[in-house]
């Protein structure tokens, strides 16, 4: 199943800048360029991968792995291309769906270190935000952003995203345990930005 959303909020619909959508079998070229010519910016930010996540191979198992958990209403990947050139410039994922007394999850985003400043980050996130919410049915979206990562910080903060704590090395990136600010946007009136 894909779906594809801009701006407007409507599926099938290609406005603005940027549009997203969950990424298929056919993204894995495409996926494996982004990840190859942004590897040393994106590996400052992330768990160490190993060899075989840098070929076309891992990136399939990658995607194949994605189209699964999203059929198990775990996972939800999808794509930020270009409007103009439909040109894949980064990733933003839903993972950790929990339901029952939760409906919650963790977003998690890359973007193409040459399209870092433009505002793209912020309107995918918006847009994921909106599909967890209004799709998916979700209460509530976390983040993890290492303190140091004050551009991060910012993109969750003008997606309505507020600050709640500090996570003591809770993820390993880049082969050292990482403090992380916790940030989280709920599907409340009371709590969403003015």
């Amino acid at each position: 199943m894909v779906f594809l959303f801009s701006e407007g909020g409507k599926n099938m619909e290609k406005t603005q800048e940027i549009f997203i959508r969950q990424l298929e079998l056919s993204d894995a070229e495409d996926l494996l360029k982004l990840e190859v010519e942004n590897r040393d910016f994106f590996q400052l930010y992330s768990p160490l991968k190993d060899e075989k996540f840098y070929t076309l191979d891992g990136q399939v198992e990658r995607i194949k792995n994605w189209v699964l958990q999203a059929e198990q209403d775990s996972v939800y990947a999808f794509g930020i291309f270009l409007t103009d050139s439909e040109q894949l410039i980064g990733i933003v994922t839903l993972s950790e769906v929990a339901r029952g007394n939760y409906q919650s999850c963790w977003i998690g985003y890359s973007l193409d270190r040459k399209q870092n400043g433009k505002g793209y980050m912020t309107k995918a996130v918006k847009l994921v935000v909106d599909y967890g919410f209004n799709e998916l049915k979700l209460h509530r979206i976390e983040a993890g952003v290492m303190p140091h990562n004050v551009r991060s910080m910012k993109v969750l903060e003008k997606a309505g995203f507020h600050k709640e704590g500090i996570a003591i090395e809770n993820v390993k990136i880049n082969g050292k345990w990482e403090n992380h600010q916790t940030l989280a946007i709920v599907n409340n009136e009371k709590y969403k930005p003015k």
